[in-house]
């Protein structure tokens, strides 16, 4: 018997999305939407047999209401269909769902503390073991962590661990930083035998880790999938997408991965204007930042790097309201103030 499971993390929805706008602009917050619903199509269609969302549903942990509701309307869409999905809080839920009853479903299950959850899948008996995110010390607490989970290696078809945390040897940026060590990291070498797979949130890169920095193998293989979208300019060459994975699904052995595929999502391109490069021609900046936009990808999220001394007249150029006047309807304008330096602290 072979099962599949979607793993999908990271969508911080409710990013850039008031629920009452007071000004109408091209805003990032319905892209982080889409692409979850995106991720979820082939779980709605009933091409897999479990979901995984790795953490960081949301933006941040004091939303209100109708926001939770919404970003959960994805998740229960699925659940009612009859495919059970399982959700990890995130460092950005503060480890803890808001406004847990809107998540009360039969086939929506949330950890809530260290467990291990038995799901009935396809007829095959699924151990999905995990804790919300633990943001102090999960370097040292990890063993302890996942003994409270209470897993066994028993008669399971399938075991899976899921967290929202850095696992030794990830990596992240335009610079490849590595992950090494520290209270904050998973060494690899803790991590226990007796699982397919960790299906795991919490870093935006897609990446999936089968060794620890010493090139000792992992007990089983570290699944990133990565964020839906680009939150950052430091993700402006990450592909964005979903994890679809297929287990063997074996009573003795607690499953086998037999194969996976990254799905790539339309993630919106992220490029950089430097306004003070802008600055000094012929041609006045607001004319040069015209011309920028327009040759610009109509769909871009376009980072504009401001520096410190600027005029009078450059500052009412650079002002909200005239860069939406500036910019492409269906383009985004993020201003990046330079930081100051010396002074009080």
């Amino acid at each position: 018997m072979i099962l599949r499971v979607l793993l999908l993390s990271d969508t911080h929805l409710g990013f850039d999305f008031p629920l009452r706008p007071r000004v109408e602009r091209r805003r990032r917050g319905p892209d982080f939407f889409a692409n979850t619903r995106a991720a979820l199509a082939p779980a709605r269609r009933g091409e897999v047999d479990l979901v995984v969302h790795g953490g960081d549903l949301l933006f941040r942990s004091k939303v209100p209401a109708e926001l939770v509701r919404l970003a959960l309307e994805p998740l229960l869409e699925v659940a009612d269909t009859g495919v059970p999905v399982v959700l990890v809080p995130g460092n950005h839920e503060r480890s803890t769902l808001p406004f847990p009853l809107l998540a009360a479903h039969a086939h929506l299950h949330v950890f809530d503390q260290p467990r291990t959850i038995g799901i009935d899948v396809a007829g095959c008996r699924v151990a999905v073991a995990g804790f919300p995110c633990e943001r102090k010390e999960i370097g040292l607490r990890f063993a302890e962590l996942v003994a409270a989970t209470r897993w066994q290696a028993g008669a399971d078809d399938l075991r899976l661990l899921c967290l929202h945390q850095t696992v030794e040897g990830a990596t992240v940026g335009p610079q490849n930083y590595t992950f090494r060590s520290g209270s904050d990291i998973i060494p690899g070498s803790d991590l226990p035998n007796g699982f397919a797979a960790v299906l795991c949130g919490h870093i935006h890169r897609h990446q999936v880790l089968t060794h620890d920095l010493g090139r000792r193998p992992l007990p089983a293989p570290v699944f990133y999938p990565g964020s839906v979208e680009r939150t950052s300019a430091a993700e402006r060459d990450e592909a964005k997408g979903f994890l679809v994975l297929e287990f063997e699904a074996g009573r003795d052995t607690g499953g086998r991965l037999v194969g996976w595929r990254f799905h790539e999502l339309p993630a919106r391109p992220m490029i950089d204007i430097d306004a003070s490069s802008e600055r000094g021609q012929d041609v006045d900046l607001r004319s040069r930042l015209r011309s920028r936009f327009e040759s610009a990808d109509p769909d871009a999220v376009i980072r504009l790097k401001v520096g410190e001394s600027l005029t009078e007249e450059e500052r009412l150029v650079l002002t909200a309201a005239s860069l939406r006047e500036l910019a492409l309807p269906t383009q985004t304008v993020e201003v990046a103030w330079a930081r100051r330096t010396g002074g009080d602290t």
